[in-house]
């Protein structure tokens, strides 16, 4: 056989994959063995693979291959996510590239195009991980919007409506105005600008020059000709069109003369009454506040207290409504440019200053969201925070690093109902369905919906076509969230063997920036729908960063396309610590027959996943069950015996090895006869030689073994291992080689033979 001049990674890589693929070594049944169960972060369908995925995804397959490794039965289960939002925009753009607006289809057409391009590009990065060797099994792999997961997240919807956990009503939320949909605040980023602080003349209505105190400290504005008026300082001045009332401190000695007082909304003419409230800030801006009820949080909080109208001046894209009254069609952005303009012509414009503020963004689109009062569906947390809380603060569940428990508890202290309603078409659709003279219904399917709106309106005439389904679909993170149970069907067959064996699973490896989104609410589902945690440890990534400390991202051209590398450079090969048989042999535990047997089962248990084709031993205790193991397996040993006389576990294995190779001669009559090959030190003079084709006739290997394994245990196995890394560049060319190291050596790899 002649052999590359070159290491080609695709020849070997792409052959041994497809070989595990097809003897079925990643897939997992329940059975007797402890199950070691991990499952994927569900990447978006929109996605591709990023450096940040390589290493997640990277500590994902060691873990789950070291679990293989100490016999546990493990389940590495894959999946995508559906990505509302991110993918309904993707189908938006594509229709309109070929001139087809989503108003101007049905939502059924609409979604025929959105599975369409779900099926052309949600499993491209499923491809890419098998790329990677993940060692995923994926017979298991699901989607956040197939049948069985699917029908978790209405029958969950339904569960928690029944419960009084859901509910519908008018409440303030982000909006973001180029996916026309409401967000979560945690869909919320929120990120510093450059801004403007502008500083409005808000003229005393029908003023009488009555009510100045005098007092230290109080301050009163007058224009040219005398004429009273109070300063608001605002960032969006765009927004005053919407202005219901100002507000000041009642403490606040500046103010005091506008107490009772009414106001004029600037350009707009609107008179306004002064309310006070301590939650103004005394010491921000000039102590007046501007409040806006149907366009901020904070001040649809005032509305509520003190019943003031709240005005809706903006569109769901950006643009002002006809309830402006003024800049009717603009963009929001563009009206804060021109009402400068115009505020500073009518002499309505006290100062301008430079500011920086926060800004909350869209995460899925990167546009400023808009505060806006809507009618969404909401459930209420502070039931889940109740139990989710304790169990991660009591350690129970473990956060690595740790320092993230004190975010997870700031959150849950503070949780606020959770909006888990989209305007989207893309997605899972509410399962509620209104009826013809008011109210709705809430069931699984629409034919449960028509006996249950029977029963509530008491007519019994009433058809399928009377009721109408609500058009919003529900916040992707719903499905996600059940995303450990629903994989093993336990919504839907709670109880069932698979739930039963998996659950809880192990160790969830994922990135800090979803803790809120992901990792909290998962844990509420877990113990909302089965009473335990979702998983016994988390372990929190880094952020994969470039050389100057940006994230790596594509948009900023600073990563590197893993493919290219893997193409490139291959696959790394993967060191291996076998420490867990050092607790069944050593000189302390050989002694022992129950722990010998112990060993052997689990030293064949290894050899059996890894299929080597050699196994090299250095010697030491803990290679003995490795050597024994490849002899029943009929897996050709080599041991090297440095020693002039072979110690105890060379001793005991030398009877199972195929050759045995020694530094002195006067080592060869203690060894079998027919077995032993002077070697002088092979690792010193044989292998470092660089001549590959000479090393391979020396230990007798035949050039088309595509496999080499390392072992030993004892302080021996420092030399060895040194050596192998050495002799990498020469042997990677004709082999896979799996290195297993004794206790104490950490896993390490070799991405080239050049490395």
């Amino acid at each position: 056989m002649e052999l590359a001049s070159k290491y080609n990674p695709a020849d070997v890589e792409g052959k041994w994959y497809q070989y595990w693929l097809d003897h079925k070594l990643f897939s997992s049944k329940p059975d007797e063995r402890e199950p070691y169960t991990v499952v994927i972060p569900p990447p978006n369908v929109t996605g591709v693979l990023h450096m940040g995925h390589m290493l997640n995804n990277t500590i994902q397959d060691i873990l789950v291959r070291r679990a293989r490794m100490m016999g546990k039965n493990a389940c590495w289960v894959p999946g995508t996510d559906h990505a509302s939002i991110a993918t309904e925009a993707k189908v938006v753009n594509r229709l309109a590239q070929q001139g087809i607006k989503k108003t101007d289809l049905t939502r059924e057409e609409f979604l025929k195009h959105a599975w369409a391009w779900t099926e052309e590009h949600g499993g491209i990065i499923l491809k890419q991980l098998r790329k990677l060797g993940a060692s995923c099994d994926w017979d298991r792999t699901a989607f956040t919007m197939d049948e069985a997961r699917s029908k978790s997240v209405i029958k969950v919807f339904v569960d928690l409506y029944n419960k009084g956990l859901i509910y519908r009503g008018v409440r303030m939320v982000n909006w973001d105005p180029k996916a026309l949909t409401a967000l979560s605040d945690e869909e919320v980023i929120y990120k510093e600008e450059h801004s403007k602080l502008y500083y409005l003349r808000y003229y005393v209505a029908d003023d009488d020059m009555s009510g100045e105190t005098g007092a230290e400290g109080e301050i009163v504005h007058r224009d040219a000709q005398g004429r009273r008026y109070a300063v608001v300082a605002t960032t969006r001045p765009e927004t005053i069109m919407g202005d219901t009332a100002m507000c000041i401190n009642p403490a606040d000695p500046k103010n005091q003369w506008l107490k009772g007082k009414k106001v004029i909304v600037p350009l707009v003419g609107r008179v306004i009454p002064v309310i006070e409230d301590s939650y103004v800030d005394i010491e921000f801006g000039t102590g007046c506040l501007k409040v806006t009820p149907a366009h901020d949080v904070n001040d649809y909080m005032l509305g509520e207290k003190y019943n003031l109208p709240s005005i809706d001046i903006f569109n769901d894209n950006g643009t002002l409504s006809e309830a402006a009254g003024l800049y009717v069609g603009m963009d929001r952005f563009d009206v804060r440019a021109q009402i400068e303009k115009d505020l500073d012509a009518a002499g309505l414009l006290e100062k301008v200053e430079a500011y920086t503020n926060k800004v909350g963004f869209s995460e899925r689109t990167n546009v400023a969201i808009e505060p806006k009062l809507s009618m969404q569906w909401f459930l209420k947390m502070q039931h889940f925070a109740d139990m989710a809380l304790p169990p991660v603060m009591n350690d129970e569940l473990k956060f690595y690093p740790a320092k993230y428990k004190n975010t997870y508890r700031n959150w849950l202290e503070n949780i606020k109902d959770w909006c888990i309603s989209r305007q989207l078409w893309w997605g899972h659709r509410i399962p509620a369905y209104y009826l013809p003279k008011g109210g709705f219904v809430v069931a699984e399917t629409p034919e449960q919906a028509l006996e249950l709106a029977k029963e509530k309106t008491g007519d019994a005439n009433l058809k399928m076509e009377d009721l109408r389904q609500e058009d919003d679909c529900l916040d992707t993170w719903f499905s996600s969230w059940l995303w450990p149970i629903s994989l093993f069907d336990g919504i839907n067959n709670p109880g069932n063997e698979e739930i039963k064996y998996y659950y809880p699973t192990a160790d969830l490896v994922t990135g800090p920036d979803i803790i809120f989104f992901w990792v909290a609410r998962m844990i509420m589902a877990g113990y909302e729908y089965m009473g335990d945690m979702p998983f016994r440890n988390v372990y929190f990534t880094g952020i994969v960063r470039d050389k100057i400390g940006r994230k790596m991202s594509k948009s900023l051209g600073n990563s590197p396309d893993p493919l290219e590398l893997i193409e490139q450079f291959g696959i790394p090969y993967h060191g291996i610590s076998t420490g867990k048989l050092r607790r069944y042999f050593s000189v302390q535990n050989f002694t022992d027959p129950f722990r010998v047997i112990k060993g052997l089962g689990e030293a064949k248990k290894l050899v059996k996943i890894l299929h080597p084709d050699v196994i090299f031993s250095k010697g030491g205790f803990v290679s003995v069950p490795v050597v024994l193991a490849g002899k029943s397996r009929h897996v050709p040993t080599i041991i090297h015996e440095s020693d002039m006389t072979p110690g105890l576990a060379n001793k005991i294995s030398m009877p199972s090895a195929s050759k045995i190779c020694c530094n002195f001669p006067e080592t060869i009559e203690h060894l079998p006869a027919g077995k032993a090959v002077l070697t002088g030190s092979p690792i010193r003079q044989e292998l470092l030689s660089g001549d590959k084709y000479k090393a391979l006739e020396f230990l007798h290997f035949t050039q088309d073994k595509p496999v080499i394994m390392v072992v030993g245990g004892s302080l021996g196995s420092v030399a060895v291992n040194d050596a192998v890394r050495s002799v990498l560049p020469e042997l990677l060319q004709s082999f896979q080689v799996v290195h297993l190291c004794g206790k104490g050596c950490l896993l390490y790899t070799s991405p080239s033979p050049r490395d």
